[in-house]
């Protein structure tokens, strides 16, 4: 995996020994990303996936000591196997958009985009990230957070290609 800051865009790029069809599914299937996405040791609910432009995915993520948090992708650009585009938040359980229950200075919404691309049965999913309508403070706290990002995104990410092992 690698992480590199491009302005005020994290960028983290990992390579899967999976061919890209099935990649994509473990992206676009509530089946699949209840047992991958989020941090390492957390279990998630799905509230609802609507996967399509316009569509959502609203989710619960539960620590290992019972602590919640809810989060929320708002779909913009869907390209089948090639990309995806959304609008993640922090929510509460309607779906509304709350700030970070750890931190008021995340941003309240954060732009990414995935992109797979594969070669010989192995895919690379990039995975590009910036904040949305924030403020100076908050580009700058996001910016800080990049080393943490990386390790939480490479522990999701280690989650995703186990979950790939057992269902490929």
């Amino acid at each position: 995996m690698t992480v590199k800051s491009e302005g005020m865009e994290l960028v983290i790029t990992r390579v899967l020994n999976y061919p890209r069809e099935l990649v994509f599914k473990a992206w676009s299937e509530a089946e699949h990303l209840k047992r991958w996405w989020g941090p390492k040791g957390f279990e998630i609910h799905v509230a609802q996936l609507d996967f399509r432009p316009g569509g959502f995915f609203h989710y619960n993520m539960q620590s290992p000591d019972g602590i919640q948090m809810w989060g929320k992708f708002v779909y913009q650009e869907i390209q089948a196997f090639e990309k995806i585009v959304w609008v993640n938040s922090f929510s509460d359980e309607l779906g509304n958009i709350v700030r970070a229950p750890f931190s008021d200075l995340i941003p309240l919404e954060i732009h990414n985009a995935v992109t797979f691309s594969e070669n010989n049965g192995i895919t690379t999913m990039t995975l590009c990230s910036r904040p949305v309508n924030a403020t100076e403070e908050e580009r700058s706290f996001f910016e800080g957070m990049f080393e943490s990002m990386q390790e939480g995104f490479g522990g999701t990410f280690d989650q995703l290609e186990e979950y790939l092992a057992d269902h490929s």
